[in-house]
């Protein structure tokens, strides 16, 4: 925000408020030049001074990005130190320590860690159980017949197609598709 000069002359035009004379009101307008010329060399000083930090901060390797750290360092620390920050963690603890000592927060705890265990013991039982059915699979080698068919499916998932457990849900679908087949001849 700029200060924008009065002009005398302008000003000399607008009626004097009511209560001042002639002389206070060319008084004050006097002090208010002068305090607006103070502002202007004020802030000709002011912009001469950041040049000058600027070129120290250069001349010692310091970045903006090295004060914008400093900056946020430091009002991280004021922040920590204030009052509302420090009785807000004081409560926080407080309300911390009541939870945990209550009777439904321990009853939570332990049925969730027990409910850890188990999930924990159901997957490491189900992880054997795949690592076998996968060790089953890896043992057999390709199948025996070798049709267009068995063959072109082979090569992509040999171990799979001669598992105990592919060989039964092929045994399946064929049930089901011969199945399908005798009820549409049936219909016709």
């Amino acid at each position: 925000m700029t200060d924008v000069p009065v002009d005398s002359a302008a000003a000399a035009r607008t009626p004097a408020p009511e209560g001042l004379t002639l002389a206070e009101e060319e008084e004050l307008r006097s002090e208010l030049a002068k305090v607006e010329e103070e502002i202007g060399t004020l802030r000709q000083v002011l912009a001469a001074k950041e040049r000058h930090c600027g070129e120290l901060k250069r001349k010692l390797g310091l970045t903006p990005l090295d004060g914008l750290k400093q900056n946020l360092s430091k009002s991280w620390h004021d922040v920590q130190v204030s009052n509302a920050y420090v009785r807000t963690s004081e409560k926080l603890g407080e309300w911390n320590d009541k939870v945990t000592q209550s009777d439904f927060y321990k009853k939570t705890q332990e049925t969730l860690s027990q409910a850890g265990q188990k999930t924990s013991a159901a997957l490491s039982n189900e992880g054997s159980v795949i690592s076998r059915k996968l060790g089953d699979m890896r043992a057999h080698p390709f199948s025996s017949s070798f049709s267009s068919y068995s063959i072109r499916h082979s090569i992509s998932m040999p171990a799979m197609r001669n598992s105990a457990t592919f060989k039964s849900f092929e045994d399946r679908v064929g049930t089901i598709k011969t199945s399908i087949r005798a009820d549409g001849l049936s219909d016709m």
